[in-house]
């Protein structure tokens, strides 16, 4: 078995290696875009369940399956545009600017389609499973459709 020493410049050759390099300078904005994007998201569920007069997070802790079928309509309907936003912006500024203009938008179409799909969140508070999809889907499908149009 060969033991080979290493030499004093190996580190700094490995360090100045582009693709260390460009680890070390992607990583922290990696970091940075995806925690700006996390708490637009908390901040959108958050004001969300704030605002909802059926309160789906004290169902989903009383045992409400369907109201954890809306709500995880609610998230995934929000994670749709916001992922989008990240994905298409190229700062944290861009990525703030547009994910909070998405969240309120979501947030507004979530309103318009429980006024559309009228007695549903009702029936959800009352643990109506399959009229829980449908308003997660209806939630889901304008998600989509913002998620696209950001992408301009």
């Amino acid at each position: 078995m060969t033991i080979h020493a290493m030499s004093p410049n190996a580190l700094t050759d490995s360090l100045a290696d582009p693709q260390i390099q460009a680890f070390a300078t992607g990583f922290p904005v990696l970091l940075l875009h995806a925690g700006a994007t996390l708490l637009l998201l908390l901040a959108g569920a958050a004001l969300y369940a704030l605002l909802s007069p059926w309160k789906e997070i004290v169902q989903i802790r009383n045992g409400n399956a369907a109201a954890c079928v809306s709500f995880s309509g609610v998230l995934i309907g929000l994670a749709a545009p916001l992922a989008v936003s990240l994905a298409v912006s190229t700062s944290t500024a861009e990525i703030l600017l547009w994910g909070a203009i998405a969240t309120v938008i979501q947030l507004l179409a979530f309103r318009v389609v429980d006024l559309l799909l009228t007695g549903l969140p009702q029936r959800v508070k009352e643990g109506d499973t399959p009229a829980a999809v449908l308003l997660a889907s209806g939630r889901l499908a304008v998600a989509l459709i913002l998620a696209a149009a950001l992408t301009g």
